[in-house]
């Protein structure tokens, strides 16, 4: 079991992030009122501590998470290799499609970010809403084989 650290969403393109206390996620938005949201399988990204922590080991920085620009920020759980399992938040869940690739704004942020992001699947990964949920910063996090 994992924990929810904190929620963040974009209003546009290349916008500041805004830290939440609390979120709808739908099938039709993602995280409700992010620029990225629109259905698909990078709907919502999730970003583990133990990967943002270890980018940040790599390059000798303690950056701030979103900084890395993800919606979800999780705590006690591994997310490596992990598309085709659910993340389950509440009663949200999220099916994983993908790893989230680094882009070049993380080189921006700072260099070194983009390689050391690469790595073991620190950037987190994406997802697909597949069922509308309430989430909080605190809530439980499990992931499950929903095969």
């Amino acid at each position: 079991m994992g924990q929810l650290l904190a929620i963040a969403i974009k209003h546009q393109k290349r916008g500041a992030m805004q830290l939440l206390q609390r979120a709808q996620v739908t099938t039709t938005a993602g995280v409700e009122n992010d620029f990225r949201g629109k259905p698909g399988e990078r709907q919502v990204t999730v970003l583990t501590d133990k990967g943002w922590r270890a980018a940040c080991k790599e390059i000798a920085e303690e950056l701030p998470w979103p900084t890395r620009r993800a919606n979800l920020y999780i705590g006690g759980l591994d997310l490596y290799a992990s598309t085709g399992l659910q993340l389950h938040i509440g009663s949200l869940r999220l099916l994983i499609t993908r790893e989230t690739d680094p882009c070049h704004r993380m080189q921006e942020a700072h260099p070194g970010l983009f390689q050391a992001l690469t790595k073991d699947w620190r950037g987190g990964v994406c997802c697909q809403v597949i069922q509308n949920g309430a989430i909080a910063v605190g809530d439980t996090v499990s992931i499950v084989d929903a095969s």
